[in-house]
């Protein structure tokens, strides 16, 4: 990667301010997209879903604690698993508070595969309090596209509730997954930037919160899943 140049604060603001109408053109097309998703027709939920939490068996209507709105993220971590899939904790940290999204009528959960009791202690370790739900032995994992035969992937699903009555309204998956990783954000306002165009991967440099000064820890592996979804 080549320096940029070296100039006065003057000539840095004239090059600043004309990035600045770029980014407001992004900005605009990001408010536009939303709009649209907003716009996007819902599918009634009519199969009934079960799911273990620390508190017994709750449906998918349980998971909203009453709220209008409901985001799932599809953790991966299949039944037997020891821990949970990198690129899946690397956005379970980067969630923040969720009373924010309580203000906004709309609850947050994560859901996998795998018993409650195979990620207990996972989390634990990972020291999050994010509610996060058993889907084992239930269709919904697989209903949602990201459990098939070939094994576990990542999404983020959107559920509305009018009254009794559940809708799935959107899902985001592979790199669109992307946005819920925030320290991306950060890195991308940097001289440096995310340095991943040097690797053979853009992800060989993830790893667990706990495992970075680990000599020989472990990555998140081969990305089997991109390109799988919303085939016709």
């Amino acid at each position: 990667m080549n320096p940029p140049k070296v100039v006065s604060r003057q000539e840095w603001l004239v090059a600043r301010t004309a990035l600045l109408e770029k980014e407001k053109e992004v900005t605009k097309a990001r408010d536009m997209i939303a709009e649209e998703r907003r716009n996007l027709p819902m599918v009634k939920v009519e199969k009934e879903y079960l799911f273990e939490g620390p508190n017994g068996t709750l449906t998918l209507l349980d998971l909203f604690e009453g709220r209008r709105q409901l985001v799932v993220r599809h953790f991966m971590y299949a039944p037997g698993d020891k821990e949970g899939c990198i690129g899946c904790s690397m956005q379970a940290d980067s969630v923040g508070e969720l009373s924010h999204m309580w203000a906004r009528d709309t609850t947050f959960v994560m859901v996998s595969r795998a018993p409650l009791a195979d990620f207990q202690a996972f989390k634990a370790r990972m020291g999050w309090e994010i509610p996060w739900y058993s889907s084992f032995g239930s269709d919904f994992n697989y209903d949602y596209e990201v459990s098939t035969e070939q094994g576990e992937s990542p999404g983020v699903s959107a559920f509305y509730r009018d009254g009794d009555d559940v809708y799935f309204t959107y899902s985001i998956f592979d790199r669109g997954g992307e946005i819920f990783k925030n320290f991306y954000n950060y890195l991308d306002i940097t001289h440096l930037g995310r340095r991943e165009d040097e690797l053979e991967h853009p992800w060989d440099w993830w790893r667990h919160k706990d495992r970075y000064d680990v000599e020989n820890a472990a990555g998140p592996g081969t990305n089997w899943w991109n390109g799988t979804r919303f085939q016709k």
